[in-house]
């Protein structure tokens, strides 16, 4: 039975309609500054944590619930005489329900007009005591750090089979674990912030890389195992995600998603995504162990669809498919066709869902698309982490230099971007011929840059598609001119590259030798 609440929030989302439906209750409620006024002006009824401790707010509020009156009524274990014997003996109530949220620290620290005195003053003292309290006596406490519990909660009070007031223990358990949760994510961000400080405590010159690295992750999933049989495996979201990210995608039919599924998921996802830039109004991009095998841009997705399969239909059977617009009937009856692990786009229409509604175990995510991009990307080593800014940049046209005596057409540009955004994309070495906005041959993640080149006319080959001139599209310099003679042999006219290589020259002069366009990107997007 809950008879006393302590309700003090810095975020006030829902907390009056709470507070009303718990006073409508007979519970008693203890507040402090803010929160206190808005109840109280609102009418409900509460009491000042200062009248009921008899000791004032003090230090500019840094000291207000910081009292045996408020903690001793946590702490004590209902169930341990001698406790209760020593609240009586200092004439303590219990405080059956801790209500509280932090100050602002991240919103604050992430203004750029923030000051090292305004990130100290938003760290909480306080709050993080008493929900740790209420959490560790959780038995006894129901405590509350997210609005979005305050229905489940008050639903349970409210119940008819319970007795008024009663909170399973349940509810009381998952709710501290939320607790622990939130009070370490709070404090590994101040540990991020204050670590990432030089010597000048300036808000404005803090390190990227801070001296500690504290991420929180929430756990999605289980997963039957993960790259292979013998390995266990879960999937965590970021509890900063991104908009438009992967890990915010709603599954609407299909087997649970696999490991390889997320992994390859979101190789397409993000790809698809970068092609927004184009004219064309609609992008499918076909990936296999998390290489594009195919991408192609269409009037409409059925049509994008189509000539993206045409690069590589024998890979791509099995694969994954995003789209950066809704799929529809049309596309939807082109898709069944064919065996897919999973299927993504921003919508389905109701005709396009009820097609592949035959298509039982296909996976469909829906995303929004969103502009939002991963801060870090990550990857674990033996006793260490790899942290760096994710590789986020797009070359413009404006950023392209011609380094050969003969000059580009537009249409040759287009495609060189066209190129160039879908070998980002593919696993280093990485060799991709395109024209027309499509895929034509990918070469991908060999030692060497010349069997990468090797293999992507191969694959053209074996789809039956001409590389007469076509551009091709190199995610790092040719170190020798082999490379660059072993696309031109296959039909290349126009090859796009960051430069950089000792033998620069070599690689150009044989570009205006062979008769070929050549640019660079002055960008290398290695992808491992």
């Amino acid at each position: 039975m809950i008879k006393q609440a302590l309700i003090s929030v810095s975020d006030k989302t829902g907390v009056l309609d709470f507070a009303r439906a718990l006073s409508a209750m007979g519970v008693n409620i203890l507040s402090t500054g803010g929160t206190a006024k808005l109840l109280a002006d609102n009418g409900v009824a509460v009491t000042e944590v200062a009248d009921y401790t008899g000791f004032p707010e003090m230090l500019d509020g840094r000291v207000k619930t910081l009292h045996p009156k408020v903690h001793g009524g946590i702490l004590a274990r209902r169930d341990f005489p001698e406790h209760m014997a020593k609240l009586a003996e200092h004439d303590i109530p219990t405080i059956d329900m801790v209500v509280v949220n932090l100050y602002p620290f991240q919103a604050t620290v992430a203004k750029d007009s923030c000051t090292l005195e305004d990130a100290i003053e938003n760290i909480d003292i306080g709050g993080p005591a008493m929900l740790r309290s209420s959490a560790k006596n959780h038995k006894d406490v129901v405590v509350i750090c997210d609005p979005a519990d305050y229905g489940v909660v008050l639903a349970e009070m409210k119940a008819s089979d319970n007795a008024p007031g009663y909170v399973s223990y349940d509810t009381r358990f998952t709710l501290a674990t939320k607790v622990y949760a939130h009070t370490a994510q709070y404090d590994g961000a101040i540990a991020n912030y204050l670590t990432s400080l030089d010597a000048s405590r300036a808000h404005a010159s803090r390190n990227t890389y801070p001296k500690t690295l504290n991420v929180a992750f929430e756990k999605v999933q289980d997963m039957r195992y993960g790259e292979n049989p013998h390995q266990s495996a879960a999937f965590y979201r970021d509890v900063t995600s991104t908009e438009g990210a992967l890990a915010n995608y709603r599954q609407l039919q299909g087997k649970e998603l696999s490991f390889n599924n997320i992994a390859d998921a979101d190789a397409a996802w993000e790809c698809v995504k970068s092609m927004g830039s184009f004219d064309q109004s609609a992008a499918c991009v076909i990936v296999k162990h998390a290489n594009p095998c195919g991408v192609a841009l269409g009037a409409n997705a059925v049509d994008a669809y189509k000539r993206a399969l045409q690069t590589d239909p024998t890979s791509a059977f099995g694969g994954i498919i995003a789209f950066n617009v809704e799929v529809d009937a049309a596309a939807a009856t082109e898709l069944a066709k064919l065996f897919v692990e999973v299927l993504i786009a921003p919508t389905f229409t109701a005709e396009a869902k009820q097609i592949l509604s035959a298509k039982q175990n296909v996976r469909l995510l829906e995303i929004p698309l969103g502009n939002g991009v991963n801060a870090m990307d990550f990857k674990r080593v033996g006793g260490g982490l790899l942290v760096q800014s994710a590789d986020s940049k797009n070359v413009l046209i404006g950023d392209l230099k011609v380094v050969s005596k003969l000059q580009p057409t537009q249409q040759q540009l287009q495609d060189m971007m066209f190129a160039w955004r879908v070998a980002k994309y593919v696993k280093s070495n990485a060799i991709v011929f395109c024209g027309n906005n499509m895929t034509l041959g990918v070469g991908a993640g060999q030692m060497s840059r010349i069997d990468s080149a090797r293999i992507a006319s191969i694959k053209a080959q074996n789809a039956g598609l001409s590389l007469t001139g076509s551009v091709v599209a190199s995610d790092a310099f040719f170190p020798f001119r082999d490379g660059l003679d072993v696309v031109v042999d296959a039909g290349a006219t126009c090859v796009i590259h960051p430069g950089g290589s000792m033998r620069d020259q070599e690689v150009i002069d044989a570009a205006d030798e062979r008769g070929v366009v050549m640019l660079y990107t002055g960008t290398r997007h290695f992808r491992h």
